[in-house]
């Protein structure tokens, strides 16, 4: 309240007290006073009253007045503190905006300073690979370098089996070399070769000089055409990896998602084979739904047959003999190593594929399905044997945190498709009369990478390749198949026994590692990557030293050290 309005109130508060006392006076009076002069001061009491009800009224209104006032006040400060914030906030922003134009006009000088790609003739060339240095520990000696051969994990009946092996290898190293250019508007030509020294020519050891010679990973061309409705078909021939492996994007050449690990086989239950085919896709939806159809070199793995029940602990028995006039494979000739068996394929693999590409709530989404139709084939008894296989297979992936992390899942599950399996399980064995039969098996693969930082990655993996037993036992007691459960194991615990047919039912792995950068920039990348696995190989029941079944277990653990610069 203002001091005019104290004012106010005091005075009208004077009134009021004198008015009471001149109407209280008449009491003390003599009665013969003037009833006149009272009703005079009884109109002077009640125009005091108005006025001072007049100024309580005019009070009461500057108090609403100020109420509003300060509400205003309020609000004007608030709307100036928001537009304060605004500012602040628009400030950072551009800020940030110069950061970034300033790291984008950064990355085009290195890029100009430092090109990843060079012009050759109105082609475009981008030299690839990497140089790696890599130390291998396994717990069971297995005689194997970067590669793992899973299915040959040994039982403890294998001597060696109790050694430890630890080796160096540099033959995962690779190099690759992407020239592409436009024909025109619409058509856009490649070439890719990639190249790693896995390969073993029959001269390669590591006496003195670990000599090992180049292979060819993927050599292909391709071609690719813009239709005019905004669709687009793909045209690729030679060798690359099987249509079956998963995709991160599309159904493109260098988008297969492998997994991240070091080891050069994989993951058990990683769907996958690199070998030549021919193969046309389309995209469609804005690149959103693809189709591709692809027809693709063939091969059969074979199991022919095991050691039949012995007469006693410690022998074989009689295996059970395959038609004399089987024939399933021929040696190498023109061109392989005479060394090496080929089996006997007149049909190619043939495989279709679907994969569409979505976002849910700003979450990537890579989904696709596939289907392979196989051809087995042999000669036996005077005539030629086919055999039909297939699988059906498919798997997602989704990022789960875009940028933090991401997730996997895939699998196949078909008759002879050992095959397209990391583990390399048979396709097919054979019945008494030398016909082929496929084994059924199924393959399942599910992981997650964390991009901890912008320098690290965390990855885990888990899967597994199950075979289902498929053999014969004929009247006369005579054994053929893949799991026979007459077959003998009452060895695979013996070192040194040779009485341990031990049919692989199944190959189970989980494995983790890290990959973290130690450098990355204008001269490439270098990083250090460790990675751990735990492998059980699982046999079919057989017979036991006491005749009941008995199915004998391995396990390996491997653990891996890798060093690796990519120059480009």
């Amino acid at each position: 309240m203002s001091v005019r309005s104290w004012v106010l109130a005091g005075a009208a508060t004077m009134a009021l007290m004198s008015a009471n006392a001149a109407v209280a006076a008449p009491k003390h009076r003599a009665s013969g006073g003037s009833s006149a002069t009272t009703r005079e001061l009884m109109d002077q009491v009640r125009a005091l009253r108005a006025q001072v009800e007049a100024l309580q009224t005019r009070l009461d209104g500057q108090a609403t007045q100020q109420a509003a006032t300060q509400s205003q006040v309020e609000a004007q400060q608030a709307q100036v503190q928001s537009a304060i914030q605004a500012q602040q906030a628009q400030v950072q922003t551009s800020v940030t905006q110069v950061a970034q134009q300033q790291a984008e006009i950064s990355k085009r000088v290195d890029k100009v300073e430092h090109p990843d790609k060079f012009a050759f003739k109105g082609i475009t060339i981008t030299p690839g690979g990497f140089l790696e240095l890599a130390g291998i520990y396994r717990q069971h000696q297995m005689a194997n370098d970067i590669a793992t051969g899973f299915n040959s994990i040994p039982y403890p009946n294998t001597r060696t089996g109790y050694t430890q092996e630890a080796r160096f290898t540099a033959r995962q190293s690779r190099v690759s070399l992407l020239a592409e250019g436009d024909a025109n508007k619409r058509v856009h030509l490649a070439m890719y070769g990639e190249f790693d020294f896995q390969g073993a020519a029959r001269t390669a050891n590591s006496n003195e000089s670990n000599s090992f010679n180049p292979r060819i990973r993927n050599l292909y061309g391709t071609v690719d055409w813009r239709l005019a409705n905004g669709n687009g078909l793909h045209f690729l021939a030679g060798q690359n990896w099987s249509l079956a492996t998963m995709n991160s994007k599309g159904i493109t050449p260098r988008n297969e998602l492998t997994p991240p690990q070091i080891d050069a086989q994989y993951v058990p239950g990683f769907v996958w084979t690199r070998q030549p085919g021919v193969r046309l896709t389309a995209d469609l939806l804005d690149k959103h739904l693809w189709l591709a159809v692809a027809v693709e070199n063939p091969q059969t793995t074979f199991f022919t047959n095991g050691t039949g029940q012995g007469a006693m602990v410690g022998s074989n028995g009689t295996a059970a003999p395959l038609p004399a006039s089987l024939t399933n494979n021929i040696a190498g000739g023109s061109g392989f190593d005479p060394n090496n068996n080929f089996s006997l394929n007149h049909v190619p693999d043939v495989i279709g594929k679907i994969a569409y590409e979505a976002s849910l709530g700003g979450h990537g989404v890579h989904l696709e399905g596939f289907g392979i139709y196989r051809d087995f084939y042999d000669r036996v008894s005077g005539s030629n044997q086919d055999v039909t296989g297939w699988g059906v297979g498919g798997g997602i992936v989704a990022q789960l945190v875009p940028g933090v992390l991401d997730a996997q899942f895939s699998g196949l599950y078909g008759k002879g498709v050992g095959r397209y399996g990391t583990s390399q399980l048979p396709d097919v064995t054979f019945g008494p009369d030398g016909r082929i039969s496929a084994i059924r098996e199924y393959m399942l693969l599910a992981g997650a990478t964390l991009h901890a930082t912008k320098m690290l990655d965390i990855y885990g993996f888990a899967g597994e390749e199950i075979s289902k037993g498929r053999y014969f036992t004929t009247a006369a007691g005579q054994l053929y198949g893949y799991g026979n459960p007459l077959y003998t194991n009452y060895g695979c615990y013996t070192e040194g026994s040779g009485v341990c047919n031990g049919n692989t039912r199944a190959i189970k792995q989980i494995t983790f590692g890290f990959w973290q950068k130690l450098y990355q920039g204008s001269f490439g990348r270098a990083q250090v990557g460790a990675q751990y696995s735990l492998t059980r190989r699982e046999s079919f029941d057989g017979l036991g030293a006491n005749g009941l079944g008995f199915a004998p277990r391995a396990t390996q653990n491997i653990g891996f050290l890798s060093f690796r610069y990519y120059p480009f």
